[in-house]
């Protein structure tokens, strides 16, 4: 081969590669200011989205209660979700000690006296504003007038926003930089066999994805590239068979409520109705709404799980004070079920507190709806073998012993029809066996003697 012809080839190599890298920093720069800007929009909603759903749960309980004792159970819950979430900060300013909370300064009290809503505070010493919901109580019996703050950090979505313009930055360069030199590489080896492999994988599309590139006649330097495809094919056809199945789950979960709101607005918009009458559809749509936005945030969290998210912060704690922390936060959903919680035995384990709370939750309210009035769930907490067991019991039905495996699978119930399926998306028991796992511990079922017991079991 004379140098022209050399010369000839490079040239195009060369211009094929400019091409490659002048397209892909094109698309990179639009797709990225596009992400950006869209996501830039979501980040400044969500803290304002998080402290109306926070108000929401809490504004019942605020309103419904004006006597010393009663206020005192809003202040443990106020002390546990502070707690739960170092983010969330809460102030009640009161003329009365009594009823006071979170020890207002200052500049808490003159900004507590500006107009209701969601506003900005810049307190001392913190680099980013704390977003704050002001809302006012009415007196209510001993109560007085008080004036309650509900404020979040907005530092970790202002972190949020330039790590991710930092890794837009990033990967747009690193994509140009690929682009670059996988199109050299690519005007070198030549268009033909090139292009026999784009016929074969334009036939490996969703849901035929059994097929493989074959691996002759090619040219050597692409076997690696194609025993990589192929690889990489057999995850996809796996993932994709699993994605089948958890879009069918959650397609199934998510049709009710969304034909729930569909049906009655369709409803309520067929003539005119009483203001009444809209009220009365908005707090249901809302219902719906909140059972969504669960169904979401517990599908989040199960995808972090399924990352490989583990505990990090583990304190050698009390189980036995976890669990009465628990009962404290399900108070009011106890005493509304009618139902008694008798708990038996303690241990030490190092745990992460909030995971647990969340485990716990899930497992008491389990037995909850599956409890009749004036029953008794038991907790019974047992160490042996280096392990710690959290076993939450409660009188009812046998379930058949090939349903106990599948308890804590997603979305799997033994009979969908039961009076209060419809109350729980049948994600509980599987965020329990995620929290288990990011503890290096195991879930159980068991079913005998007309009682059900579902559990986890922690390491030492």
């Amino acid at each position: 081969m004379s140098w022209k012809a050399a010369a000839s080839r490079d040239s195009i190599a060369l211009r094929l590669s400019a091409l490659f890298t002048l397209v892909a920093l094109l698309v990179f720069m639009l797709i990225g200011w596009a992400l950006y800007r869209q996501v830039d929009k979501s980040l400044g909603l969500l803290p304002e989205a998080e402290l109306d759903a926070r108000y929401s749960v809490l504004e019942s309980a605020l309103n419904r209660y004006g006597n010393p004792e009663h206020w005192n159970r809003i202040r443990n819950k106020l002390d546990l979700l502070s707690e739960e979430d170092r983010r969330i900060r809460f102030w009640v300013v009161s003329p009365d000690p009594t009823y006071a909370y979170g020890q207002p300064d200052a500049q808490l009290r003159a900004f507590s006296q500006g107009p209701e809503g969601r506003r900005d505070l810049q307190l001392p010493g913190q680099p980013y504003p704390m977003k704050v919901l002001v809302s006012e109580l009415p007196a209510r019996e001993q109560r007085p007038a008080l004036r309650f703050m509900m404020a979040i950090d907005t530092q970790t979505f202002w972190q949020t926003q330039h790590t991710l313009l930092m890794a837009l930055v990033g990967f747009a360069g690193l994509g140009v930089l690929l682009a670059s030199v996988l199109g050299y590489w690519a005007a070198r080896v030549g268009l033909k066999p090139l292009v026999e492999l784009s016929s074969e994988a334009q036939k490996l599309a969703p849901p035929k994805l059994s097929g493989r590139l074959r691996l002759s006649p090619l040219p050597p330097e692409l076997n690696q590239f194609v025993n990589a495809f192929n690889s990489t094919l057999e995850r996809v056809d796996q993932a994709y068979s699993q994605l089948e199945s958890f879009n069918a789950d959650v397609a199934h979960e998510l049709r009710s409520p969304l034909t729930n709101l569909i049906g009655q607005t369709q409803v309520a918009l067929t003539r005119g109705r009483s203001a009444e009458h809209y009220f009365e559809v908005l707090q249901s749509n809302l219902e719906e709404l909140e059972r969504l936005r669960s169904i979401v945030n517990d599908m989040l969290f199960l995808a972090s799980a399924d990352q490989g998210s583990k505990a990090t912060r583990l304190p050698v704690s009390s189980l036995a004070d976890e669990v009465a922390t628990t009962l404290d936060y399900l108070d009011f959903i106890l005493e509304d079920a009618q139902v008694q919680v008798r708990v038996e035995g303690d241990a030490q384990a190092r745990i992460e507190k909030a995971y647990l709370r969340r485990a716990l939750i899930n497992l008491i309210n389990n037995a909850v709806q599956h409890s009749s009035q004036g029953q008794v769930i038991e907790v019974r907490i047992d160490s042996r073998d280096e392990q710690v067991s959290i076993a939450v019991s409660n009188p009812g039905p046998p379930i058949a012993t090939e349903h106990l495996p599948k308890l804590f699978e997603r979305f799997y119930r033994v009979d969908a029809s039961r009076s209060n399926s419809g109350a729980n998306h049948g994600l509980g028991l599987a965020i329990v066996k995620a929290i288990a796992s990011m503890h290096g511990g195991q879930v159980f079922a068991h079913s005998r003697a007309g009682s059900n017991t579902f559990g986890i079991r922690l390491p030492v």
